[in-house]
């Protein structure tokens, strides 16, 4: 062999080294952009969900995230701190978010069991319902009825043969349900919009069903299971699939408007399991490879990118221009609308599974103890947590160490119904009272103060009653002994008796 090839052999070899390095490092290197204020962007688009509702308004969480928009971006001004006012175990993981209505806060356990509690006493509204199926998915509410998604027969199994599933409709009132709509296992909480429901399936389809009568008016076939719900805007609704796509759906027709998609790395793309969140003109998802995406709501146009973490499980929470979503290592971020910056970022305790809350002014954001314990990257395990931070600085402004899988809160104008692993609480405002568990926001010595001034409270209250009774004896006695003076005198009785029955 010759110099000139043994030459000509190491420089193709250096080629190749390097041509593999550069593409290694394309491959891995996760995708990063910076967004405009200036790029379809709109300020003024602020999530179109409804006023601030008033006493006689009779849906006032109808859905997952609140709003179309899945904002999660409410309008009430509960805070904290909060005192208990009951608590149910619905003795299985909730998975997601209960809905709230007509006075009424409805449960979809995860094994099957559905739940429907008056929000003032938590006493039962119909007798639970056993579906004997798995819920991933959180009731959808209007006009007396609830739409609510099931999957295949609990305990659910992956990788079980012909699975099934389907949404129904169930009376609010009564709990008898109307019509079934079946497919394969549905995950997506409904939608509903001028009396279309839009949900999407393992079947790779997303359709579009009557909500009065359950029959199908459209369906679209996508590239892969449809387990996210779907967020609404403008007449699209926006759908993304385990193939690491998201779709633009026209919401009359169901044609396809654009497509856009996570990164791909040596050939292939990770899944999207968050819902999309739709505002300022663009669509916002995370995607379980650890990226922000910020896609134009109108063209579908990549706008920025943020790698924040190992996955993103979380569907994001908007509120004045401000995107949160929380990382499966560990980490809460409030990241710019316009341009992906981050604002501020905390350390939580655990993985963050859970969409963020925003609620008065304060943003709250769920750890889980056990989420991604299979998981090939990294995962932070600790515990399961709720803090609640100031929306605009991130200070934080109340802990608990309840929640788990489901948003920890959602609300009706009276009180916040907070969500454990398998438990649900009804929150009051206010410092009065106090009953300790979820709620009281101030730990072990916390309760512990509540329950003493509750105590010290129940004891004034019997002081109280002692002394009114004291006071009624000894007038008793008092009129007792005039009457037998008047009456040894010869004298008609003092007082009011000596009326006649006539007077």
């Amino acid at each position: 062999m010759g110099r000139r090839q043994l030459i000509g052999g190491a420089l193709l070899a250096a080629v190749l080294g390097v041509a593999a390095f550069v593409y290694y490092r394309n491959e891995t290197e996760p995708i990063k952009k910076r967004g405009s204020a200036k790029v379809e962007f709109d300020a003024s688009a602020e999530p179109k969900g409804p006023k601030v509702p008033t006493r006689r308004d009779p849906e006032p969480w109808p859905t997952f995230g609140y709003d179309l928009q899945r904002s999660k971006a409410a309008p009430y001004d509960h805070r904290p701190p909060f005192r208990r006012t009951w608590r149910i175990d619905a003795h299985d993981t909730i998975e997601f978010p209960p809905s709230a209505a007509y006075g009424n806060v409805y449960i979809a356990q995860q094994k099957g069991l559905f739940i429907a509690l008056k929000g003032r006493t938590g006493r039962k509204v119909f007798p639970k319902k056993r579906f004997k199926r798995c819920a991933a998915s959180s009731p959808t509410i209007a006009d007396g009825w609830i739409y609510q998604s099931y999957m295949h027969r609990a305990p659910c199994p992956q990788g079980a043969s012909n699975p099934t599933g389907f949404v129904t409709a169930i009376n609010a009132k009564t709990g008898k349900e109307r019509w079934r709509f079946k497919a394969q296992p549905i995950e997506s909480s409904p939608l509903l919009r001028k009396g279309v429901l839009y949900v999407g399936s393992w079947d790779h389809n997303v359709y579009a069903i009557s909500a009065r009568t359950g029959r199908k008016i459209w369906s679209f076939k996508a590239d892969a299971k449809v387990n996210t719900s779907a967020a609404y805007s403008k007449g699209r609704i926006f759908i993304a699939t385990d193939g690491g796509s998201l779709y633009a759906l026209s919401a009359r027709t169901g044609r396809q408007v654009w497509r856009s998609r996570s990164n791909a790395r040596f050939g292939s793309r990770e899944f999207f399991y968050a819902a999309p969140t739709v505002a300022y003109g663009r669509v916002f998802i995370g995607n379980t490879d650890g990226t922000m995406f910020a896609f134009g709501q109108k063209s579908g146009r990549l706008l920025w990118a943020r790698p924040l973490g190992t996955y993103i499980y979380s569907s994001a929470a908007v509120y004045e221009r401000r995107v949160y979503v929380g990382t499966y290592d560990g980490r809460f971020f409030a990241l710019d609308a316009a341009t992906g910056d981050t604002k501020w970022r905390r350390t939580m305790p655990s993985a963050v599974h859970a969409p963020p809350v925003v609620m008065g002014g304060v943003v709250y954001a769920t750890t889980c103890s056990s989420c991604g314990s299979a998981a090939s990257r990294a995962v932070k395990m600790g515990k399961d947590s709720t803090t609640g931070f100031d929306a605009r600085s991130g200070r934080v402004r109340w802990r608990n160490n309840g929640g788990k899988y489901a948003s920890a809160v959602i609300a009706d104008q009276d009180r916040v119904y907070f969500t454990g692993r398998s438990q649900v609480y009804a929150l009051e405002s206010g410092r009065k009272g106090g009953r300790g568990g979820p709620g009281t926001g101030k730990g072990a010595k916390g309760r512990r103060a509540a329950r003493k001034q509750a105590a010290g409270k129940r004891a004034a209250r019997r002081r109280t009653a002692r002394r009114k009774a004291a006071r009624r004896k000894a007038a008793g006695k008092r009129k007792r002994a005039a009457a037998r003076r008047d009456r040894s005198r010869g004298e008609p009785p003092s007082g009011p008796t000596a009326l006649p029955r006539w007077w």
